[in-house]
């Protein structure tokens, strides 16, 4: 497979606008949720709220996330798009409102954080759908590159710049900024100009669901590298403990838990820019294994540190790991789906990238109160070890997955119903 130039996506305009508010407004994002963790633990204490976030995003997720790759497949994606920002900066000056006047409560956090997530799952097929109507196809590696480069930059910056503001001036002002965020986006999305979705008919119906998931399980690549996701991000969600690690073990506070947020991005930054201008080499399916199998191993070393400065390097190659594995991933389901299921696709994919880590994180608060923080985080990685081997050894296609012997379903591949779009 021909290298791809990373930097060509930016030649469109439209691609730019959208790559500079996403930017803007995941940073907005990752400072919200760090705010909304140190919040939560300041008022209860209790680790399992820390993880109940994780079941306040879930649940709509779940409920949500098929009907909205069907509409992604059917509907202007933009438009979709713009419609969950709006919703979201409702739910951040709500969050803002309530906490600059005293009144915000644990319940109202959830209530909001479970809305936010309906309308952040409504968005994400839409968003990563409408990549291919933006750039030229043989420039669309560089540009899924330069969006998960955008997507840690995000996280670097947010919980770090989060961590100094509520330091020094309380919660509030983050919820204000991330409302700002929105409004960058929404501004990005109304200057662009994209191509229509061709479709020969707007499908928008259980039978286009039932298309997309017929579409997955025969393709057991595409199946298979997202069970491994999820089962990685099940047990292996040493993030969610942070507030935890940073008050308790480590005793670093406010400052100390930005940068704890931040390292795995810094690694994944690291990781997607030298994976952008080298590649990742032709044998991608051991690539993806042993990426998970050193994210894995790095959660079970940060679970047993109590020394600042290793615990932050490890969390770096926690995030460089999964960034290798998101890569591998990404080149898999973008080279086997065809454009017009592409929506379905990423609402399918989402319950496993978004539900393994939600999850986790329920599963995270439950086993640190049982065992503990620190043994539940490593007996979490050592979980996550254990079932990547199992699941090289029951699927040998990803195993000797090798890039480039593959080639990407045509529409007629993708579905044998003559209602698939």
């Amino acid at each position: 497979m021909a290298q791809q130039r990373p930097l060509a996506a930016f030649a469109s305009r439209d691609f730019r606008l959208i790559w500079i508010g996403n930017l803007v407004s995941l940073t907005g994002t990752e400072m919200s949720r760090a705010a909304v963790a140190w919040q939560v633990y300041q008022v209860t204490g209790d680790p399992l709220a820390l993880g109940m976030i994780g079941a306040a995003r879930l649940i709509p997720m779940v409920l949500l996330a098929l009907g909205a790759g069907v509409l992604a497949d059917a509907f202007d994606r933009r438009k979709l798009l713009i419609g969950a920002q709006v919703a979201l900066l409702i739910c951040s000056l709500t969050l803002a409102v309530s906490t600059s006047l005293d009144v915000v409560t644990i319940w109202l956090i959830y209530a909001i954080t479970a809305l936010a997530g309906a309308a952040s799952t409504i968005g994400l097929p839409a968003r990563q759908a409408l990549i291919p109507s933006l750039v030229p196809r043989e420039h669309l590696a560089g540009a899924l590159s330069l969006n998960i480069t955008a997507m840690h930059l995000a996280t670097v910056l947010g919980p770090t710049v989060s961590g100094l503001i509520i330091a020094n001036s309380g919660v509030g002002p983050v919820y204000w900024l991330d409302a700002a965020s929105f409004i960058v986006l929404i501004s990005t999305l109304l200057l662009m100009s994209p191509r229509p979705l061709e479709v020969q008919q707007r499908d928008v119906s259980l039978r286009a669901v039932v298309d997309g998931l017929q579409f997955i399980r025969r393709n057991k690549l595409i199946w298979s590298s997202m069970l491994l996701d999820f089962l990685a991000t099940f047990f292996s969600a040493a993030t969610t403990l942070i507030p935890l690690f940073a008050e308790e073990i480590l005793q670093v506070g406010p400052e100390g838990m930005g940068l704890l947020f931040a390292a795995p991005s810094a690694g994944a930054v690291i990781a997607s820019i030298v994976i952008s201008w080298s590649g990742a080499g032709r044998r991608q399916g051991p690539l993806l294994l042993w990426s998970v199998v050193i994210f894995g191993l790095s959660t079970i070393v940060f679970g047993l540190s109590n020394w600042f400065w290793l615990s932050l390097l490890l969390l770096a190659i926690n995030g460089a790991a999964d960034t290798v594995s998101m890569v591998v991933r990404g080149t898999i389901r973008n080279l086997e789906t065809p454009d017009t299921m592409r929506g379905r696709m990423v609402a399918i994919n989402m319950l496993f990238f978004a539900g393994g880590p939600q999850l986790g994180e329920i599963e995270a608060g439950v086993a640190a109160r049982l065992l503990g923080g620190p043994l539940s985080v490593a007996l979490g990685g050592v979980a996550c070890v254990a079932m990547t081997g199992l699941l090289a050894v029951a699927t040998p296609e990803l195993r000797r997955y090798t890039d480039g012997t593959r080639h990407a379903a045509s529409p007629d591949q993708a579905v044998c119903t003559p209602s698939s779009p």
